[in-house]
């Protein structure tokens, strides 16, 4: 199997359960060996600015957020989530300080439209940030929510446009 180029417009995908229920793979780098990759089951798919995008969040304290900081790409790498849920579970719970997350889990990073992905991915987004922000605590409508930072840092949140789709066919 390989990574092939197509189009946004054939698609044919449930966000909700491609984001939340089979998590995906935020990644940021320029080359294999300068990147870092992190999981994630957060983040939404549209249109703002008459653009396709993606918005996802990375908190201050994850090794990605560094490499999401410095580069202007962003891939989002989707997975068959049953075959690869421990590789899932691995890359959102160690940290690419300490871990070769790659060669740990045994996936394959590829560079594809100068930033990088995975082989094994069965869908990626390469994704240009338009927009980053920090959310602000005391804009939430909706205190439940802060829970999700009573012990970790807000999340910087990037909107992102989807400049290319790979399928792996």
């Amino acid at each position: 199997m390989s990574l092939v180029k197509t189009s946004i417009e054939s698609l044919k995908v449930n966000p909700f359960e491609l984001i939340g229920r089979d998590w995906f793979l935020i990644t940021s780098g320029t080359s294999v060996s300068d990147y870092n990759t992190m999981t994630a089951s957060w983040g939404s798919m549209g249109i703002m600015w008459g653009k396709p995008v993606f918005t996802c969040g990375i908190r201050h304290n994850r090794y990605t957020f560094e490499f999401s900081e410095k580069n202007d790409l962003i891939t989002f790498s989707f997975f068959d989530s049953d075959k690869y849920r421990p590789m899932l579970n691995f890359c959102g719970s160690k940290s690419g300080r300490d871990h070769d997350k790659a060669k740990e889990t045994g996936i394959t990073p590829v560079e594809i439209d100068g930033t990088v992905s995975f082989g094994e991915a069965r869908l990626v987004l390469v994704c240009r940030k338009l927009y980053a922000q920090d959310l602000e605590k005391d804009k939430f409508t909706d205190s439940s929510l802060l829970k999700f930072y009573e012990n970790d840092p807000v999340h910087r949140m990037y909107t992102s446009e989807i400049v290319a789709v790979y399928e792996n066919k």
